[in-house]
């Protein structure tokens, strides 16, 4: 075993026993499913919108805390096609986070060399929002360390059903045989292409469930699901997780 390659601070002795980790065994790409941002706020007796709020101060610390172990790409579930559903007053609280986060963030992400990347559909985003994560992916194209990915407006099954759309239209033009189909090929079609699948899958809040959420890529992911909410998850919890995938045996359905 191997400790961090940097810390936050100076670690106690009791820190280093309990958070050192393999960094032989760091997974490359490790997805969030941030819940629990408003029955944190709710058991506080504070409206929904300020877990809201405190959910988005903590994608810094996580990004941070996985950079600081080598972890090349982090998929943060930040709103689903499905959460148009919701209240409209909070919809729209959410589509302004953008707009706070990337200009208070964004110098110190560039400062640690990571790249913003988007997963979903940004053109049905308010113009806004749209704008402010765009300036964020321009300012930080030439990066090239961790790679902070939101899937914003993103569903898995959508993203299926577009990649097949894609792939029947490919072979009507005569551009693509039938028996060229296989899993490379149909990864290729997916909005996460360039990245890998992800090695490790965390959801916070205590829901045991993937939530239309990267359905093909997590075919084989390590899953790893804590009573916490999002808000409450902090960096010592993540490397728990990150702790936890490197006890385990990935077989890949083999011995």
């Amino acid at each position: 075993m191997k400790p961090f390659k940097k810390w936050f601070g100076t670690p106690t002795k009791d820190e280093e026993s309990i958070f050192s980790l393999d960094t032989d065994n760091i997974p490359n790409h490790v997805a969030v499913i941030m819940d629990g941002n408003g029955r944190w706020a709710q058991k506080r007796g504070l409206p929904r919108v300020a877990g809201h709020h405190s959910g988005m101060k903590n994608v810094k610390k996580i990004t941070l805390a996985a950079d600081q172990i080598g972890v090349q790409a982090l998929t943060l579930y930040a709103f689903s096609t499905e959460n148009w559903k919701r209240p409209k007053d909070e919809v729209e609280y959410l589509m302004k986070l953008p707009l706070e986060f990337f200009p208070k963030e964004i110098d110190e992400l560039i400062a640690n060399n990571i790249r913003i990347r988007i997963t979903g559909w940004p053109e049905a985003l308010p113009d806004y929002t749209r704008k402010s994560v765009e300036d964020a992916i321009r300012q930080t194209e030439h990066n090239t360390g961790l790679i902070l990915n939101f899937a914003l407006n993103y569903g898995s099954r959508k993203e299926m059903i577009s990649g097949v759309q894609r792939i029947a239209q490919e072979a009507a033009a005569g551009r693509l045989r039938p028996e060229d189909i296989n899993e490379e090929l149909f990864s290729q079609y997916m909005l996460t292409a360039p990245l890998p699948d992800p090695d490790l899958l965390i959801r916070t809040s205590g829901e045991l469930r993937i939530s239309n959420f990267m359905l093909w890529q997590l075919a084989y992911s390590e899953l790893y699901f804590t009573e916490l909410c999002w808000p409450e998850f902090n960096e010592q919890h993540f490397y728990m997780a990150i702790q936890e995938y490197q006890r385990r045996a990935r077989r890949y359905g083999g011995l």
